[in-house]
């Protein structure tokens, strides 16, 4: 019993009876290397932050596979992105579109940079005036009480009090 399932585990282990990965053969090299360029602009529906082209799984290499279908079909590139699009919305692409509430996406970065620059220029250009220094209370004159100074702080006294 135990040579039998050894045997067996050997067997499997060999890679012989295991199954197949999805993929279809690839296409001539100039067909192919469109397929690559537009495998590299979809998203991968598992891995999400992967093109298709880049990612493991067996759904990524199914939507390989249809995109060379679409290319032998002689589909143009805009037309297999307008396939994807259509059945997975435009989150599919990894390049959005810059148009609409995408506009942000593209344009926030530069704004926030130019915002920081410009505070960091104003700043460095006319530094904040240094704080007045406390004068220093003179014999004739009595020293401010810290109640009259901190309200917060004589607040706290009158509540200690009670």
């Amino acid at each position: 019993m135990t040579a039998a399932l050894l045997s067996l585990t050997l067997l499997l282990a060999s890679g012989q009876y295991a199954p197949q990965q999805a993929g279809s053969e690839p296409l001539a090299p100039p067909l192919e290397a469109r397929v690559q360029v537009l495998g590299k602009e979809l998203r991968c529906a598992v891995c999400q932050g992967l093109s298709v082209a880049d990612s493991p799984s067996s759904m990524a290499r199914a939507q390989l596979d249809k995109i060379r279908e679409l290319v032998t079909e002689g589909k143009t590139d805009q037309e297999v992105r307008d396939y994807f699009v259509a059945r997975y919305g435009e989150w599919v692409l990894l390049q959005p579109k810059a148009e609409g509430v995408n506009l942000l996406v593209w344009l926030g970065p530069l704004v926030l940079l130019l915002g920081g620059g410009f505070v960091i220029f104003r700043q460095v250009r006319h530094p904040p005036a240094p704080a007045p220094s406390p004068a220093a209370p003179t014999p004739s004159s009595p020293a401010p009480s810290d109640d009259s100074v901190d309200p917060y702080l004589a607040a706290v006294r009158r509540e200690m009090d009670q």
